[in-house]
């Protein structure tokens, strides 16, 4: 049994897209095909296509849209590894960034003057986020993000409206910053629903460094999932912390700017960006950042009594910097025709056309 898909990179993650009419009507058929397409039994994913991280262990089902104004709309799954789950809480703008050079080519969308840049307006069906893509003519721009080695084309990001787009609300718990309570530890936090709900942690609320390593991040995680649990029921995501997901909210420290050295070995000085951020991607550091999380940090920046320094609340500064593992993401903050939007700069590159075989034990498949 095969079923065609496309390999991307979009920004930091990689992620297999899928078109709607490939692919079961079914969500619980759905996850069953990729669940054993990616292998995700496996915590190495070896049986499978999957790539045994989180940033690596994803999908989108594209397709047309038939609403005004939209281009395409995508499901996007977080697929479990070594877990028999597929996650579809979440937006994923790493993968957006994918979806829209894919769907500018399969969908035939061209640019409005000949040579320029493909304008692609999107729905992401996870959380009816709405977000616009720019998309550089094919070879015209080729530029690189933080964290990875190699080079895309440029797709400028937008974000239209991001607030409250899982819980209805840009702070669920009605407060910029509180305190929190989790495991005898009293934390200073910031919970906030844009792009997607999101929990930052000021990290001298921990005693620890705003530019703490990639080790020792992952030292920190099982306390960190802790929070994500204790913070879903906080926002309204997850009835009870036993019943919280791995997926959302987005969970994070967040601290003044400072001189560290990236997972890649370059030197980044404090003085060049504006807030230090370290994320977990499901149960593991992310390499760098999530787009959403992006978004709600650039919104989080905004309020006067979030848990991100002080420093960077300049109401006439659209744009911040962030200090990632991985190193500095520019994001921009402006006045769209619907009202505030979140714009980054990513680099998207097809990476293989592809047949997966699947063994008979997924039902009901479509007619190919």
């Amino acid at each position: 049994m095969r079923i065609p898909a496309t390999l991307m990179r979009g920004g930091t993650s990689k992620c297999w897209l899928f078109d709607v009419d490939d692919v079961p009507e079914s969500r619980g058929v759905l996850a069953e095909m990729l669940l054993e397409a990616f292998g995700s039994d496996d915590p190495r994913q070896l049986d499978g296509v999957g790539g045994a991280t989180s940033v690596t262990s994803k999908a989108a089902i594209v397709g047309r849209s038939t609403e005004p104004g939209v281009d395409a709309e995508y499901l996007f799954a977080q697929v479990g590894i070594g877990a028999h789950v597929v996650d579809w809480g979440s937006n994923c703008g790493n993968c957006a960034t994918a979806v829209a050079l894919w769907a500018a080519d399969r969908f035939g969308i061209r640019p409005a003057v000949p040579g320029g840049p493909t304008e692609v307006r999107m729905k992401n069906l996870n959380t009816g986020a709405i977000l616009s893509a720019r998309v550089a003519s094919p070879g015209a721009d080729e530029v690189a993000v933080p964290g990875v080695l190699g080079v895309g084309t440029a797709v400028d990001l937008a974000f239209e409206s991001p607030a409250g787009s899982t819980t209805g609300s840009l702070w669920p718990t009605g407060r910029e910053g509180e305190t929190m309570t989790v495991d005898g530890r009293e934390l200073l936090v910031t919970m906030i629903d844009a792009g997607a709900p999101a929990v930052f942690i000021d990290a001298t609320s921990l005693g620890l460094s705003s530019v703490v390593s990639e080790a020792e991040l992952a030292e920190l995680v099982p306390f960190l999932r802790r929070v994500r649990a204790h913070a879903a029921v906080a926002m309204g995501i997850a009835p009870s912390v036993d019943a919280a997901s791995d997926a959302v909210p987005k969970v994070g420290l967040v601290g003044e700017p400072a001189d560290y050295v990236t997972s890649l070995g370059e030197n980044v000085r404090g003085r060049d960006y504006d807030v230090s951020v370290r994320m977990l991607s499901m149960l593991a550091p992310h390499p760098t950042i999530g787009l959403t999380t992006a978004v709600a940090i650039a919104m989080a920046a905004r309020a006067s009594d979030s848990v991100l320094p002080v420093a960077i609340r300049d109401p006439r500064r659209d744009a911040l910097v962030l200090g990632l593992l991985g190193g500095v993401l520019v994001t921009e903050v402006d006045e769209g025709p619907d009202g505030l939007r979140v714009l980054l700069r990513r680099a998207a590159r097809p990476l293989a056309e592809s047949s997966l075989y699947l063994r008979d034990r997924v039902p009901v498949l479509p007619a190919v």
